[in-house]
């Protein structure tokens, strides 16, 4: 049974109509007295609770309900209702305990969706214990290129197979390198929209002045340099999972348009003033602590309680050291195939060597030592030797000549991608430094990273 609390007849009688059409048994309320009897009498599997029941509408009489209501009733999940004006009440509402938030008017859609979630979220947990090695994870997951068995890898791998099949929002913690995306991915390909786009959007390449034309799309003539319709990743995600990487880099001006199209789940494409709806999951990732950025009033309160219903944090590649031979073996594997060198091998010293490593830019920069390694070494079994050998000569600056492949034996192309490979190398995957290496901008070098099918994912 799922409670609804709110002063308004109207919305009252409208939420039980919804519920009831949506296959949910549901009891509406009128206030904090009828509450509290209510959930004494019986338990619900979720409260709908509105944030005012008086005409100063300042939202202390709701979360001194909820206050309340989580005093006699803590385990059943309260889904705050709020107009927009009031996202800060909201907050404050999740901070008291509340789950979720949902601004009025809602859109029935979007609000059964949140409420299915955060049922989901709430159920008691199953008879049959999760998997718990990586073997027995591999058979019930869909975990391609997800390398490890370090227990806090397998603990974060069994959250995803216990939050993969809910829409609930996601938010991947983690530092530069440990491979946030491929778990972004992971989430996606273990849900129910396996089948439908998968999105990968960088914000840290996008400038506030393109946000919307590059999240929302633009029709042609909306603005000087709009030549032709250009469709929106946010429309290009529809039905599926939209992967908001370096969330951490977005502007103050760019959360606002951000928080609305994630909270009313509508958009309006530029030089198109009709409304689109849109259904998809929403994972971000940074490798910022968000928590501090909100309180130095670097990213909006309101925008991070929406992002992190489920926070996801990945361990260093520090805090698993046993995973660093399978990962480097496993580089050398696909190094085989790119280099067309099949006797390609890590020696056992060379796998202890890179094991005692700090390796701060974790999994991005072990991979970027080991096909370093592979670049300038002659032979195929590698040692120590070959990830302690200088590496400056790569980047010769001679102007002889000799380091140039000769006229004829590779395309302008084939050289472009061998030069943004030994600089993202060079540079252990920091692209600022390589964008400003290669005079690119960063937008110019996502673009040439993602042609070439070079990685460069958290």
């Amino acid at each position: 049974m799922i409670l609804v609390v709110d002063d308004d007849l109207a919305v009252r009688t409208s939420l039980r109509l919804l519920l009831k059409q949506a296959g949910y048994s549901a009891q509406a309320v009128p206030g904090p007295a009828e509450a509290l009897a209510a959930v004494r009498e019986a338990t619900p599997k979720l409260i709908l609770l509105d944030m005012n029941f008086s005409a100063a509408t300042s939202g202390a009489d709701g979360l001194a309900l909820l206050t309340q209501l989580k005093a006699v009733v803590p385990a059943v999940p309260v889904i705050l209702l709020t107009g927009w004006g009031s996202i800060a009440l909201a907050v404050a509402g999740m901070k008291a305990g509340g789950a979720e938030f949902v601004t009025k008017p809602w859109q029935n859609e979007a609000l059964l969706q949140t409420i299915a979630t955060t049922l989901q979220l709430h159920a008691p947990a199953g008879a049959e214990a999760a998997p718990s090695g990586r073997r027995a994870l591999d058979k019930q997951l869909a975990l391609a290129g997800i390398v490890g068995e370090d227990p806090r890898l397998l603990a974060v791998l069994r959250q995803v197979g216990q939050v993969a099949a809910t829409d609930a929002s996601v938010l991947i913690e983690g530092e530069s390198g440990t491979g946030k995306e491929l778990i972004a991915e992971a989430l996606h390909q273990n849900s129910a929209r396996r089948g439908q786009p998968f999105v990968k959007v960088n914000l840290g390449g996008i400038s506030s002045s393109l946000f919307e034309s590059e999240m929302f799309g633009h029709r042609r003539g909306a603005f000087t340099d709009a030549r032709a319709d250009r469709v929106g990743r946010f429309e290009l995600a529809n039905g599926g999972t939209i992967f908001l990487d370096e969330i951490g880099e977005l502007e103050l001006a760019s959360q606002v348009k951000l928080l609305r199209v994630l909270q009313d789940r509508t958009y309006e494409v530029l030089g198109d003033s009709k409304s689109r709806r849109l259904d998809l999951r929403v994972v971000a990732a940074t490798n910022k602590n968000l928590a501090e950025m909100v309180a130095q009033g670097r990213f909006r309160e309101d925008l991070f309680y929406r992002l992190n219903l489920i926070t996801l944090r990945l361990p260093a590649l520090r805090e698993r050291p046993a995973d660093v031979p399978l990962l480097a073996r496993h580089f050398v594997a696909q190094l085989q195939a790119t280099y067309r060198r099949p006797g390609l091998r890590l020696g056992p010293a060379a796998a202890h060597w890179l094991q005692e490593q700090a390796l701060p830019g974790n999994i991005r920069e072990l991979k970027n030592l080991v096909e370093r390694a592979v670049l300038t070494t002659p032979h195929d079994e590698l040692t120590p030797a070959d990830f302690q050998a200088p590496q400056s000569h790569v980047f010769s600056h001679s102007s002889t000549g000799a380091a140039l492949p000769a006229p004829g034996s590779m395309t302008l192309e084939a050289l472009e991608e061998q030069m943004i490979r030994q600089s993202v190398a060079h540079y252990q995957g920091n692209l600022s430094q390589v964008a400003r290496a290669l005079g690119l901008s960063r937008g110019a070098l996502y673009r040439r990273l993602d042609k070439f099918g070079i990685p460069y994912s958290d």
